[in-house]
């Protein structure tokens, strides 16, 4: 039998308390008197407001949890709050911080709930058995609600109490944000049109591997920039200079070449955007007709030449997967690759996927959010998706379904009286 996830179309969601799994991590800053401390992109909450508005409409009792950085226990710089203001500003209602995650109090605040409210727990990370899955912290939030939503695509790769516990005890389904990137990602390797081209940067080669290799063995076109390039370069006898080349990265592009021979086209730069070494990387950038580097000197960004063949190839696209900048963008000196990469995908008819975090401060950076087919929120539980893993997020939430002609049982999850299965 195939496996699908279970959707909020399954639910019945009307005057149940809901606990919703977001993915509420987002950056902070200090407001502009100092501290208290206010949110300073406020992307992932726009992420989750979908299936917000959708199971507030449809009458739900909602309990929004999330974490929140990496605390180490219960710290007021982590609170919740400043996500919970910002929450209530763009749904335009309040939303209440509870003072706890767990326990009588919180408990008694949920039961208050009138269909359509939210309460906000604190920060579930400042419970410690929250990263070990503690079936004991995993009972006592599923003991705040009726029914379970995970939304949260981007922490999908670990094995929460929040995530996969609470799934394992209350009638659970995928949220709108955790269904979109799941087809939208699946679609990308699993039955892609074609031509496929995959552009991939970022810093290191290391956390990027199995993507490279995996899109060298499925896409098309693989278009290779960012830090990640010069592995490549060296392994095929270039000189580097003082880029960022550690060893092992060299011998992982080196096995990838011979892995991928005969498969995908594959480009490297052939020209880039040097600055001098030694620890200001915000110096004047120099252009360079060669990938050769010389001593003294680091590559920071492909060259205009690169970028027109990395453009002409995702023009030429059926369907694009963009991941990793292709140099030092957060520096205008060295932004124009990343840059020329990021116009062509969002003006391109092709289906355009883009992810990582660095890719998407730059699509955020040039306003062109809703010029790609799917920005993903997920970092490392998109790249794992993709490299063919199993994410226990999104396994949990799965159920099987026989194979066509096969009668088809219902799906609607069915509640008793305690609002338990």
């Amino acid at each position: 039998m195939a496996s699908e996830l279970r959707t909020i179309d399954d639910m019945d969601v009307e005057g149940r308390r809901v606990l919703l799994r977001a993915d509420l991590n987002v950056p902070l800053t200090p407001g502009s008197a100092g501290p208290p401390l206010a949110v300073a992109n406020d992307a992932r909450i726009r992420a989750a407001l979908p299936t917000i508005d959708e199971l507030r409409r449809r009458g739900a009792r909602l309990v929004v949890v999330s974490h929140l950085g990496r605390p180490q226990g219960p710290d007021p710089a982590w609170s919740m709050q400043p996500v919970a203001n910002r929450l209530g500003r763009l749904t335009g209602t309040p939303v209440r911080l509870a003072p706890a995650v767990v326990g009588a109090e919180v408990r008694e605040r949920t039961h208050s709930l009138a269909p359509g409210q939210m309460l906000m727990l604190e920060n579930v990370r400042f419970e410690a058995g929250e990263t070990r899955d503690d079936p004991t912290l995993a009972s006592a939030l599923a003991d705040l609600a009726d029914l379970y939503v995970d939304d949260a695509f981007a922490s999908a790769y670990e094995r929460d109490a929040s995530t996969t516990g609470v799934a394992r005890l209350l009638p659970s389904a995928a949220g709108r944000l955790m269904e979109r990137e799941v087809n939208a990602l699946s679609a990308v390797v699993d039955q892609p049109s074609r031509p496929l081209v995959a552009v991939l940067g970022g810093a290191t080669l290391r956390h990027k591997i199995g993507l490279v290799t995996r899109f060298l063995e499925l896409a098309d076109v693989v278009c290779i920039g960012g830090g990640m390039c010069f592995p490549f370069l060296a392994a095929l006898g270039h000189s580097v200079g003082h880029s960022l080349c550690p060893h092992d990265d060299v011998r992982r592009a080196r096995t990838a070449l011979v892995a991928a021979d005969g498969r995908a086209r594959l480009l490297l730069p052939e020209d880039l955007q040097l600055a001098q070494w030694g620890g200001d990387e915000g110096g004047m950038a120099e252009s360079s007709d060669r990938v050769d580097v010389p001593d003294g000197w680091m590559g920071l960004d492909i060259g205009g030449r690169t970028a027109a063949r990395f453009a002409e190839a995702v023009s030429a696209a059926a369907t694009v997967f963009w991941n990793g900048p292709m140099g030092r963008f957060e520096l205008p000196q060295f932004a124009a690759g990343t840059r020329a990469v990021a116009e062509a995908v969002a003006s391109t008819s092709a289906t355009a996927v883009v992810g990582g975090g660095e890719t998407a401060e730059a699509v955020h950076q040039l306003r062109l959010e809703g010029s790609v087919s799917h920005l993903s929120t997920g970092g490392r539980a998109m790249r794992e998706l993709l490299e063919g893993h199993e994410l226990p997020g999104v396994e949990v939430l799965r159920c099987e379904v026989p194979a066509a002609g096969a009668p088809r049982p219902g799906r609607s999850l069915t509640l008793g009286p305690s609002g338990r299965r």
